[in-house]
């Protein structure tokens, strides 16, 4: 039976890839921060809330990282543990760029000193390329980042880089571009605006109040590209891929459809200027023909029809946390 420890497996990535890999008869030992900060509800949502393994991990503590695998010995390591919020960076700079780049060197170093044939993956992030006039972006695409985040992430690539090269480790980076599910965070794009449409339209709130709508994203769906992540640590050599739709979207536009899909009036759709981050990306999109092509993974789903499931799952868990609450 084949050991995976992932980092950070309270998040939306986390808990699928946790299921994806239990599917696989892999043993799975998820890290938290805190044991007091777990909640479990996500888990019993996938059905998997017996099956991880929890362990507290301060990735800052490099012997706490080395405790860790010594007592599991993992055959693969996924670190998705991170400072992940774009806006929050621009307030919280220093703690960003110190737990993304330290947590990664400890996990590296520790690898290398306990067993370096333990294959690790990364998880990058598309906001290191910033704003670039070379679309779509691909690996070799040169890195302007524009937040505190992406340069947090530029860092802690180019650890995974330089360890792979010096140390001969199979280390990768998988560049994910935004991918959402139902588990995504509340302070994230996607799952504020669904939620808080879902709330207008049962009349428990007024109106949406968001950010900078005129800028273009490349979105997927969660469980898919979590597969990518498995299949980058399958290879015989390690290399680095992007994992992204290829397909930039308007935020407006997917704004309008949700209110659209539950029939509001658009009206209530207020831009506030005091939402906007200080430095704005206006498109970004990939290129992932490199991962369809080494990897065998397709990506074809429409991000509208994404919406769609997202919204259906959204007022599923609403009606059902409204009947157990009668």
């Amino acid at each position: 039976m084949k050991k995976a420890l992932i980092t950070g497996v309270t998040g939306q990535d986390g808990l699928y890839l946790a299921k994806f890999l239990l599917e696989k008869k892999y043993q799975v030992i998820g890290t938290v921060r805190s044991y007091r900060c777990l909640n479990k509800d996500n888990f019993a949502y996938l059905g998997i809330e017996d099956k991880v393994i929890i362990e507290n991990l301060d990735l800052l503590d490099m012997s706490n990282v080395i405790k860790i695998i010594q007592k599991y010995k993992p055959d693969e390591i996924y670190n998705l543990a991170a400072q992940s919020s774009v806006g929050l960076s621009y307030s919280q700079p220093i703690g960003t760029i110190s737990f993304n780049t330290l947590s990664v060197c400890n996990l590296l170093e520790s690898i290398r000193l306990i067993d370096p044939t333990i294959r690790l993956y990364q998880a990058s992030s598309s906001e290191m390329y910033g704003r670039t006039s070379e679309l779509p972006i691909k690996i070799g695409t040169p890195m302007h980042p524009i937040s505190p985040y992406g340069i947090s992430k530029m860092a802690a690539y180019f650890m995974i880089t330089t360890y792979r090269e010096s140390y001969g480790m199979y280390a990768v980076n998988g560049v994910m571009f935004n991918h959402e599910s139902f588990l995504r965070s509340e302070n994230f794009f996607i799952k504020k605006v669904i939620k808080d449409a879902i709330a207008i339209k049962n009349k428990k709130l007024p109106y949406l109040k968001i950010g900078n709508l005129n800028v273009k994203r490349d979105f997927g769906y969660t469980p898919k590209y979590i597969e990518a992540m498995w299949r980058m640590l399958q290879l015989e050599t390690p290399d680095d891929f992007i994992i992204c739709s290829g397909k930039p979207i308007l935020l407006k536009d997917i704004v309008e459809y949700i209110f659209d899909k539950l029939q509001i009036d658009k009206k209530l759709i207020v831009e506030d200027k005091s939402l906007f981050r200080p430095n704005e990306i206006e498109e970004i999109y990939g290129d992932s023909s490199k991962a369809r092509d080494k990897l065998g993974w397709e990506y074809n789903l429409s991000f509208f029809d994404v919406l769609d499931l997202l919204i259906e799952e959204e007022i599923r868990a609403i009606e059902k946390k409204e009947e157990f609450n009668r």
